[in-house]
């Protein structure tokens, strides 16, 4: 791509742009208030304290009952016992995973209408699609019913899908789809920064607002913190593109600021749909240098099954909007769909892919994961390849900050003969969380897991492939904020072609990675070894 390479800005200038700088000032100004209080009214310390320990061990009965994983529960046990006057309080303010009281009850409603939304295509897919799967693959079959009903969403034949195994591609063909765009374009991002990339995609939004195109678009606040300016949802309004901030960050401290939406969709016209790890920002597409070489992966789809991806837009959008609407609405008309990328021309009309036999090229199941149902549907279904896998696991992800489940379960399918490699960044973005990541990195390779980084820069990719067969390409990194406290989403499929792109593109990627082996694991040096294991500790509230 031509034009001009702006510098990205550095950490301080980040922290000094007036949003964040107000931000982290007001934050400060309440931790000098509350020390504040403290001493003013020393004569009664002995009462505050014994409030702080009253307090902290209501917060430690707390964390040990809840559900949660049990890492994350050490992670906050430990600073609540050390700091009963501030500990308590960071968890309350950080730790806690679901929202309460009117939130909780408006996010329920949402959840009820995307059930109404999808309720004729599960009945259609566990009557005629699962009994399918399931005469050719029982694993498949259990672990889509799995997706179906903890997760809400149903399973489709593969109409269309295609994987993009690098940004530039993702950009092209989203442009090149855009245009086509004759009703409406939904999209949800976390990160979006003005640059090459977005003022290009803006251009487009823009041109088919005058065209009467219904344009949406969602993205979280803290991942666009140090990328838009204070009220630029206001400005892309006033160009007539609704607009909608994930949970706004405030200057007073908030018990919902834990919850990120951390989703990349875009939906067009009901027909085709997006998701992968591709934020709308420059270094995604390296037409800036960041880190190295900015690899990351897409993936389209066309069809019905991209109906998941418009109700889970929908039902985000109706949550922040306050909004009651027809999802009805939304559904495609007929159209007909050619097999571009399998160079089939079996056209399709729309009744016709959504409720005709089941089809020989697979199928797919686009799903989302809420970290608000205490169910983590993401890392089970992660959990689930592994274990049914029979040969090979293949794996991309930026961060490799795991459960003890997900440790045994990568090193018992290496110790039983299955390929397991993983590729993680050589260059990383964040440096704490990548020392973290080569903690784990000992322990996985002693139990024969290959791993790998990739030495021309950042892997920001998140996929799995698993015996040819199985793949999931999404939004979902292998951490705990991603596995327990975002809202994430990924496409899960089965012995469709793309499965196979995604395997050729990692074989492809391990030319440029080096193998870590346990002789360069062993010359780490002690203390970054020691510091990367006290940090690991807190790995989870990272």
């Amino acid at each position: 791509m031509s034009g001009i390479r702006k510098a990205p800005l550095s950490f301080y200038n980040k922290i000094l742009m007036p949003r964040s700088l107000i931000l982290l000032l007001s934050f400060l100004g309440q931790l000098v208030v509350i020390v504040g209080v403290i001493l003013r009214f020393d004569d009664y310390f002995a009462f505050f304290y014994g409030a702080s320990l009253l307090l902290s061990l209501a917060a430690f009965l707390w964390v040990m009952n809840s559900r949660i994983n049990p890492a994350y529960k050490i992670a906050w046990i430990i600073p609540i016992m050390l700091f009963p006057v501030f500990g308590s309080l960071f968890y309350l303010f950080l730790g806690r995973s679901k929202v309460t009281g009117k939130s909780a009850r408006k996010m329920k409603r949402y959840e009820n209408k995307i059930n109404h939304a999808i309720a004729e295509e599960r009945r259609y897919s566990m009557e005629e699609y699962l009994p399918a799967l399931q005469k050719t693959n029982g694993e498949a079959a259990i672990q889509s019913k799995y997706i179906a009903d903890l997760a809400g969403y149903p399973l489709y034949p593969d109409e269309f899908s295609e994987y993009l195994p690098i940004g530039e591609q993702k950009f092209e063909r989203l442009q090149e789809e855009l245009r086509k765009a004759e009703h409406f374009i939904f999209m949800e991002y976390y990160i979006i920064e003005e640059g090459a990339m977005w003022n290009r995609i803006l251009e487009i939004l823009k041109d088919k607002v005058a065209q009467g195109v219904d344009v949406r678009l969602i993205y979280d606040d803290a991942g666009c913190l140090f990328t838009l300016p204070q009220g630029y949802h206001r400005t892309l309004e006033a160009m007539g593109i609704k607009c909608c901030v994930f949970n706004p960050l405030t200057p007073i401290f908030s018990f919902r600021q834990n919850n990120r939406d951390h989703r990349k969709i875009t939906v067009i016209d009901g027909y085709i749909g997006f998701t992968g790890g591709i934020n709308l920002a420059d270094e995604y597409i390296n037409e800036i240098v960041k880190f190295g070489h900015w690899k990351d992966t897409a993936i389209i789809l066309k069809g019905a099954a991209v109906w998941n991806l418009t109700v889970m837009f929908l039902s985000m959008w109706g949550y922040l909007r306050d909004l009651e609407e027809d999802f009805q609405h939304f559904r495609p008309a007929k159209k007909i769909i050619v097999r571009e990328s399998q160079g089939q021309e079996n056209r399709l009309s729309k009744d016709e892919m959504a409720y005709g036999p089941s089809m020989t090229t697979g199928f797919v199941q686009p799903f989302a994961d809420s970290p608000l149902d205490n169910e983590p549907v993401s890392e089970t279904v992660y959990l689930n390849m592994i274990y049914k896998a029979k040969k090979s696991v293949y794996i991309t992800t930026p961060y490799l900050i795991i459960t003890n489940e997900m440790v045994t379960a990568l090193c018992s399918a290496a110790k039983g003969g299955v390929d397991v490699r993983i590729i993680t960044p050589h260059k990383w973005d964040k440096r704490i969380v990548h020392a973290v990541t080569r903690t784990y990195y000992k322990i996985l390779v002693e139990s024969g897991v290959k791993i790998y980084e990739y030495t021309p820069g950042f892997m920001h990719a998140k996929s799995f492939v698993v015996d040819d067969l199985f793949g999931v390409v999404g939004t979902i990194n292998m951490d705990y904020r991603s596995l327990y406290l975002n809202f994430e989403c990924g496409v899960w499929m089965f012995y469709t072609p793309s499965v196979l792109e995604i395997k050729q593109d990692f074989m492809d990627t391990l030319e440029v990675c080096q193998q870590m082996t346990e002789e360069n694991i062993k010359g780490i040096q002690w203390y970054n070894a020691l510091i990367s294991s006290v940090l690991r500790i807190f790995a989870p509230i990272l």
